[in-house]
C-alpha cells in the first residue's frame, strides 16, 4: 500500500487500509500467515497481532502509580474517584484518537515525524526530547522500586530481620544486575511486538497483585494491629472504617493530577500500530481502548479494595500499608515479588520509544544497524542507573518532568498536532473537531500549571502530598 504524502503544498488525504481483519478474527497470538500481503508501509512490514499489541500496549499504561491509587481514592472519596478515573480514561481514549487521526493524514507512524510535519525541525526536536524525559523518568522510578523492593524481598526470604551486608542485598548491586541480566536482553530485541509475552507475563503479575488485594480485603479486621509496635491502630468506627464518597482535603487537589497521568501511554502507541499485523486508525483504536478500558478495571479495583482494607489509614504505597500488619506475611512477599517481576519487564517496553525518539533525531536518514541499536540501549540503562545510584532524593526531579511532560503528551501534542496537520479546506478552525482539539490543547496546559503549582506548594511548605506516579 503506497504512503500519500504531502506534496507541492497540495494536500492528498492518506486513507489507511481499513479491510483487514477485524480484532474478532484476528487470531490472539501470531502465527505464520500464508499468502502475499500488502505492505502498510515502504519499507516495513508489520507482524505483530491484535492481542500482542493489546498486553503491550497495556503493560505500557501500568505503572507503579497503581500502588498509589487507594491514597489517592481516600483524599477524594469513592464517587469522585470514580467520575475522575472515567473521564481521564475517556480523555486518553480520545488524545489517541487525534494521534491516529493525524498520522493517518499524512501517512507517519512516528510521534517526532508528526512533530516536524506540523512545527517543522523544532516540532520534531520538542517531541523527542518530551518523549524522552518523560520515559526516563518512568524507566528511573521503576528502577527505584528494583533498588528498595527486591533487597527486602530477599532479606524476608532468606528469614534476616537486618541486612547483614552482602552484595545480594544492596539495592544498587541488584539494579546493576537485573540491567544487564534482564532488561538489556529484552531491549535489544529488534520489534516492540516481540515483547507481547513478557508483556503478557507482565500483566499476569499485576492481576495476581490485584487478586491478593481483594482476598485481603477479607482478611484483615478494621481496625488492624501494627506488627511493629504491637498495638492496636485507633480509629473511630464512624470515620476511620467507613468509606467515604466524597472527601476533600490538603491531599486531594494534588491526586487529581496523578490519576490524570495513570492513562500515559502515548509514546508506544505509533511504535506499536507500526508493527501492527494489517493496521488501520480503527483497529489502533480499538486496541487502545480495549488496553484503556482493561487498566481502568484494573485501576479502579485496586484502588477500591485498597482503600476498603485500610480506609482512612492507607499509606501513599500500598504494599507498605500491608507490612505494616504482618511484614513476613508470605502472600504479600510474593505480592511484592510480582510487582518487582512487572515493573522490570514493563522497562524495555518504555525504552522502544526513547531510542526510536533519538534515533529519528541524531539519525533520520540511517538504516537499521544492530551496532547502533544495541549501544543506544546500553547507553540509556547505563544513564538510568546512574541517575538510580547516586541521586539520592530524584523525587522532585520526576515531578518536574512530569508536570510537564505528561500534560504535553496526552494533551498539548496531539491536540497542536491535529489543528496544525488536518487541513483547513478539510476541518475548519471554526467545525466541532477542531474546537475539540482546541479546548483539549488548553485543558493540557491548565494540567500542567496545576501540577508545577502543587510542586512547588510543596517545595514552600516541605511537605510531601504525592501518592504516586505512573
Amino acid at each position: 500500500m503506497e504512503l500519500q504524502k504531502l506534496s507541492n503544498g497540495h494536500h492528498q488525504e492518506f486513507q489507511p487500509l481499513e479491510d483487514g481483519l477485524s480484532p474478532e478474527q484476528e487470531n490472539f497470538i501470531p502465527h505464520k500467515s500464508s499468502g502475499e500481503k500488502k505492505t502498510q508501509f515502504t519499507d516495513f512490514e508489520g507482524k505483530t497481532s491484535f492481542g500482542m499489541s493489546v498486553f503491550n500496549l497495556s503493560n505500557a499504561i501500568m505503572g507503579s502509580g497503581i500502588l498509589g491509587l487507594s491514597y489517592a481514592m481516600s483524599n477524594t472519596g469513592i464517587i469522585m474517584f470514580l467520575f475522575l478515573l472515567i473521564c481521564i480514561a475517556i480523555l486518553s481514549s480520545y488524545s489517541i484518537h487525534l494521534l491516529l487521526k493525524s498520522a493517518g493524514v499524512v501517512g507517519i507512524r512516528a510521534y517526532e515525524q508528526l512533530g516536524k510535519r506540523a512545527f517543522g525541525q523544532v516540532g520534531k526536536i520538542l517531541a523527542a526530547l518530551v518523549i524522552t524525559m518523560h520515559n526516563i523518568g518512568a524507566m528511573s522510578s521503576y528502577l527505584f522500586i528494583v533498588k528498595y523492593e527486591l533487597p527486602l524481598v530477599i532479606q524476608a526470604f532468606l528469614g534476616l530481620h537486618h541486612s547483614s551486608g552482602q552484595w545480594y542485598l544492596n539495592g544498587n548491586y541488584l539494579i546493576i544486575f537485573v540491567s544487564i541480566c534482564i532488561i538489556l536482553p529484552l531491549a535489544t530485541m529488534r520489534q516492540l511486538g516481540y515483547l507481547g509475552y513478557t508483556s503478557g507475563f507482565s500483566l499476569t503479575c499485576m492481576v495476581f497483585f490485584l487478586i491478593s488485594v481483594i482476598y485481603k480485603k477479607f482478611n484483615i479486621p478494621c481496625p488492624f494491629e501494627d506488627f511493629n509496635n504491637h498495638t492496636t491502630v485507633n480509629f473511630t468506627m464512624e470515620e476511620e472504617c467507613e468509606a467515604k464518597f466524597f472527601t476533600v482535603n490538603q491531599q486531594t487537589a494534588y491526586t487529581v493530577p496523578i490519576l490524570a497521568f495513570a492513562f500515559v501511554c502515548h509514546p508506544e502507541v505509533l511504535p506499536i500500530y507500526t508493527e501492527l499485523r494489517n493496521p488501520s486508525k480503527r483497529r489502533m483504536q480499538a486496541i487502545a481502548n480495549v488496553s484503556i478500558l482493561s487498566m481502568f478495571v484494573m485501576y479502579l479495583m485496586t484502588a477500591i479494595f485498597g482503600y476498603l482494607t485500610f480506609y482512612g489509614n492507607t499509606e501513599t504505597e500500598l504494599l507498605h500499608t500491608y507490612s505494616k500488619v504482618d511484614p513476613l506475611d508470605v502472600l504479600i512477599l510474593c505480592v511484592r515479588l510480582a510487582v518487582l517481576v512487572a515493573v522490570t519487564l514493563t522497562v524495555p517496553v518504555v525504552l522502544f520509544p526513547i531510542r526510536r525518539a533519538l534515533l529519528q533525531l541524531i539519525f533520520p536518514k540511517k538504516p537499521f544497524h544492530w551496532a547502533r541499536h544495541i549501544c543506544i540501549a546500553v547507553c540509556l540503562l547505563f544513564v538510568v542507573n546512574l541517575l538510580v545510584i547516586f541521586v539520592p532524593n530524584i523525587r522532585d526531579i520526576f515531578g518536574i518532568i512530569g508536570a510537564t511532560s505528561a500534560p504535553s503528551l496526552i494533551f498539548i501534542l496531539p491536540g497542536l498536532f491535529y489543528i496544525r496537520i488536518v487541513p483547513i479546506d478539510q476541518e475548519p478552525l471554526s467545525s466541532r473537531p477542531k474546537i475539540q482539539a482546541i479546548c483539549f490543547t488548553a485543558l493540557g496546559f491548565i494540567f500542567m500549571t496545576m501540577s508545577l503549582t502543587f510542586i512547588a506548594l510543596d517545595w514552600i511548605s516541605g511537605e510531601n502530598r504525592s501518592g504516586g506516579g505512573h
